[in-house]
């Protein structure tokens, strides 16, 4: 059965998600502490799907609405996170936390002031 979530309710989790990583991260400093610790790289890898997951049930009409952020490659991420897992670079995902996930945190605090 499908949940009901409206559309700030999943930015709420992608906020949540973020929150998570950085939690988990705190302390690791570069790539090869992340990768050498394999307990934090899938709690970090969960998070991200979870992100993706969001991102892919955000409504059609939200998306469009706000194309300053790229959705679809949130949710492409997501896809390879889950379906082709044994691919994933970690340096690859290492770049995602050290760029992509502090900007899509930005937006989505500019984003919560704007709606409230």
């Amino acid at each position: 059965m499908r949940d009901k979530l409206n559309d700030e309710a999943r930015l709420d989790l992608i906020r949540e998600a973020i929150a998570n990583i950085e939690s988990f991260l705190d302390g690791t400093t570069n790539c090869e502490a992340f990768v050498a610790n394999k307990l934090l790289c899938h709690a970090v890898i969960y998070n991200l799907q979870c992100i993706g997951e969001c991102a892919y049930k955000l409504s059609r009409d939200y998306v469009v609405e706000h194309p300053e952020m790229d959705w679809e490659a949130i949710e492409g991420l997501r896809h390879v996170l889950v379906h082709d897992y044994y691919t994933v670079n970690m340096n690859k995902v290492w770049a995602i936390l050290e760029k992509d996930v502090p900007e899509l945190k930005e937006y989505l605090s500019s984003e919560q002031l704007s709606t409230q």
